[in-house]
């Protein structure tokens, strides 16, 4: 490679020519996809919404950056792979930024790190309350129509921690210093509705109880007649626990970690597995449910037993549950249990996909509000994904409906519609290879902004397909289209 000069590079690899590169004069960005996400935001006012629920208690003629345009800036940065403040030490400069900001890109930069710590470490304990509400409502408002039921989820996953943060503790099972994060989701939509920062070593169940009791009081304040579902692991499988959902008239399933009396009443079930498998030659699953009482429980519940016999040996799994139909049915009871896993792969967005695991600033405080960041980035990309999906109608070898395949029927027909609907069953990292991350040319006039993308961009299609869907969307809400 030959340097010629600052603004221009040779490149002499190819063959045939050389390779010139050099730097032009107009204004363009990486990050383009980002706009038509930031006008279903527009629509729908997620990080509106946020935003004012923060306590600004800033004042004085100096102000440049306002609480909305940096509540922006972090999370059209986290959804477009920029999970730190660092990263808007550049991105404050780029013009498609300051567009979602709401600035012109020939207006002043946008807030530096330095602001942008500030910012985040400003959030008081009444905004972290505000946030929330915020949560909840935007979950009740996603709705169109009441629900019957809808389905909760609660689970926790490890954020490690590197440095002097506060409350970060030494996690002998993670072997890492660490917080933990608690989520509550909605499986019927896929919104973070609750979210808990616990310090390093916190049991799961730590204040689950007060926040359980006040989502469920927001919750039924709306829809009274709604049946309520929920399902966590064994993490949870605490008596003071199953008394919470009994008092708030929850139908729980939930993990039971295996015990020497579990295995005793599930032996025989166990052992038929085993005989029918070698019979066969075709894996089982078998299914059985008993009446179970632990020494710190005050009266017996009904736990179900799974057992399974296949080449690779055997297993065992039990759930406790206060469900109405599992005694008739405890197998379907178990998968509507499983189903649950689907809600770990939203987790798993939001740690891996949203870096929701990029907890680094000093105040647990701070931290806590970072962490709200992230889920607000994963319900927006939730929504939007809800809004663009274009499943496959369901056709060929079966007359299920997609829900109710099971085996390779189910795995087929699921990895048929991801290759169909690959936004709407898009995990971040689809969504940036094929909307967000994609050049283009900014240019101004006195009449508009031109958005100049590259005809020969392989995913120009699905861009003007979210372009189509959210402008739809607008229409049916009555908006004027401008």
């Amino acid at each position: 490679m030959i340097i010629q000069g600052a603004t221009q590079a040779t490149l002499d690899f190819f063959d045939g020519q050389p390779i010139v590169i050099e730097v032009g004069s107009g204004q363009l960005t990486s990050d383009a996809g980002l706009l038509p996400i930031c006008q279903f935001d527009a629509q729908i006012g997620l990080t509106e919404q946020f935003a004012a629920a923060l306590v600004d208690s800033r004042s004085g003629p100096n102000l440049t950056h306002s609480y909305a345009e940096m509540t922006r800036m972090r999370v059209y940065g986290i959804l477009a792979d920029y999970e730190d403040q660092n990263d808007h030490d550049t991105l404050r400069h780029d013009p498609v930024f300051k567009l979602l900001a709401g600035r012109s890109p020939e207006d002043a930069d946008l807030a530096s790190q330095p602001t942008l710590s500030r910012f985040e470490n400003a959030i008081d304990c009444r905004s972290l309350m505000n946030l929330q509400e915020v949560l909840i409502d935007q979950f009740l408002t996603s709705f169109a129509e009441p629900p019957q039921t809808i389905t909760l989820d609660i689970d926790t996953f490890d954020d490690p921690t590197h440095g002097q943060q506060q409350l970060t503790f030494f996690h002998g099972y993670y072997e890492q210093y660490q917080y933990l994060a608690r989520v509550i989701t909605c499986a019927e939509n896929d919104q973070v509705v609750m979210v808990a920062l616990l310090f390093g070593v916190a049991s799961p169940t730590l204040a689950v109880d007060d926040d359980l009791e006040h989502l469920v009081g927001r919750i039924r304040a709306v829809w009274p007649d709604v049946r309520i579902l929920l399902r966590a692991d064994s993490g949870f499988a605490t008596p003071e626990f199953y008394e919470v959902c009994e008092q708030l008239r929850l139908e729980y399933t939930i993990g039971l970690k295996s015990n020497s009396v579990l295995q005793r009443n599930s032996q025989e079930l166990l052992n038929e597995a085993v005989r029918l498998q070698e019979t066969t030659g075709q894996p089982q699953r078998l299914f059985d449910g008993f009446a179970y009482q632990a020494g710190s429980w005050p009266a017996p519940r009904f736990v179900v037993a799974k057992a399974e016999a296949n080449a690779q040996g055997t297993n065992r799994r039990f759930v406790v549950t206060n469900r109405l139909g599992a005694p008739i049915l405890p197998e379907a009871a178990y998968d509507a249990y499983a189903e649950r896993g689907e809600s770990e792969n939203r987790n798993k967005e939001l740690k891996c996909g949203l870096h929701a695991d990029r907890l680094s600033d000093h105040r647990f405080m701070a931290n806590y509000f970072r962490l709200y960041l992230h889920c607000l980035a994963a319900n927006l990309l939730s929504r939007l994904r809800q809004a663009v999906a274009d499943p496959p109608q369901p056709s060929g070898e079966s007359e299920l409906p997609p829900e109710a395949r099971a085996g390779a029927e189910r795995r087929r027909w699921f990895n048929h519609r991801r290759e169909h609907d690959p936004l709407g069953e898009g995990h971040p990292a689809t969504w940036r290879t094929r909307l967000i991350k994609v050049a283009a040319e900014i240019i101004v006039s006195t009449r508009r902004i031109v958005i100049r993308l590259s005809g020969a961009w392989p995913h120009l299609g699905h861009y003007f397909a979210v372009c189509a869907a959210v402008a739809h969307l607008r229409a049916l809400r009555g908006w004027d289209s401008g």
